[in-house]
């Protein structure tokens, strides 16, 4: 009998060891448990809005034909909503997307531009795969990554299923539509293209405060309307833009004839929106652009 208290003075004694290397240790490791992610630049797939510091909070609004993401990028809290389109003609008009880059870029490093009651959107590319025809990617890309023709272009214009998308719109839709002297195509209905589904469903259900669209070129900023006349609202921030950057005011698109356009469409829902032509194919005229939209930042600040 004598041999049980012995054996029990061993095992006390190991459980105190091992309590005590607990505590020195500071306890066992959560390292050991939790598996560690060695991949820094990995992200959920199932989150739609994710926070990267260079872009800031983002999210994707849909996809294109081909399934590449329509990317918005979002900046401020306020209830009033500024939003800004580039690359409806994708690599056609890739001059829209760089300077809806700078924009994103520009914002991303200077958050206090936007005021406190404004929340400013960016969608950089609302055609990606045009864009990706033209330079070979939907993101940022370099003029080098341009071709010199500028016929080469052109397809880049439309996105996969050769539908112009500002031709696809419900505002005196055609099937048929036209380009300067040349026809294109407006889709099989009003809506058929999930690029335009993808803004339309974005704009509805967010209802912005005012639509700035991004196209090329002719050098003017353009108020929209659907036959039913300019809203007061679009007439202000049409020439406030215009007085702001230098570029000449229009009351209306005249140039040709267009059927099924976005912004007159956005026009038609009752929210001011300005189409802003730049001067040429090739330039982005940050500086003249960015003083348009800062006067329009003001405009709407509380």
């Amino acid at each position: 009998m004598a041999k049980y208290p012995t054996i029990v003075t061993v095992i006390v004694l190991i459980g105190l060891i091992g309590v005590g290397a607990y505590f020195l240790t500071g306890g066992f490791s959560a390292k050991v448990d939790q598996p560690q992610n060695t991949n820094t630049n990995q992200s959920s797939t199932n989150d739609k809005a994710t926070t990267t510091q260079e872009r800031g909070p983002t999210s994707i609004i849909g996809t294109s034909v081909e399934g590449r993401n329509i990317t918005a990028y979002h900046y401020g809290q306020g209830d009033t909503e500024l939003l800004f389109i580039g690359g409806i003609h994708g690599g056609y008009a890739w001059n829209t997307v760089l300077l809806a880059y700078e924009l994103v870029d520009y914002l991303a490093e200077h958050p206090e531009a936007v005021p406190s009651d404004v929340t400013v959107t960016v969608i950089p590319v609302l055609n990606p795969d045009g864009l990706e025809t033209v330079v070979g990617t939907t993101s940022r890309f370099s003029l080098s990554d341009v071709p010199s023709s500028s016929g080469e272009t052109i397809p880049g214009r439309f996105n996969a299923n050769n539908v112009d998308l500002n031709r696809n719109f419900d505002c005196e839709w055609q099937a048929s539509g036209v380009w300067q002297n040349t026809k294109v195509s407006g889709g099989d209905n009003a809506f058929s293209e999930p690029e335009s589904q993808a803004i339309k469903t974005y704009i509805e259900m967010n209802m912005p405060s005012a639509v700035i669209a991004w196209y090329s070129a002719a050098g003017g900023v353009f108020a929209s309307n659907c036959r039913n006349g300019v809203l007061s609202e679009t007439r202000t921030i049409t020439n406030i833009y215009a007085d702001a950057s230098g570029y000449k005011a229009y009351e209306d698109f005249d140039f040709y004839e267009t059927t099924g356009d976005m912004v007159n469409w956005i026009a038609k829902n009752n929210i001011p929106a300005i189409s802003v032509l730049l001067s040429n194919h090739t330039d982005v005229e940050w500086d003249k652009n960015w003083k348009g939209i800062e006067a329009l930042l003001e405009n709407y600040a509380d």
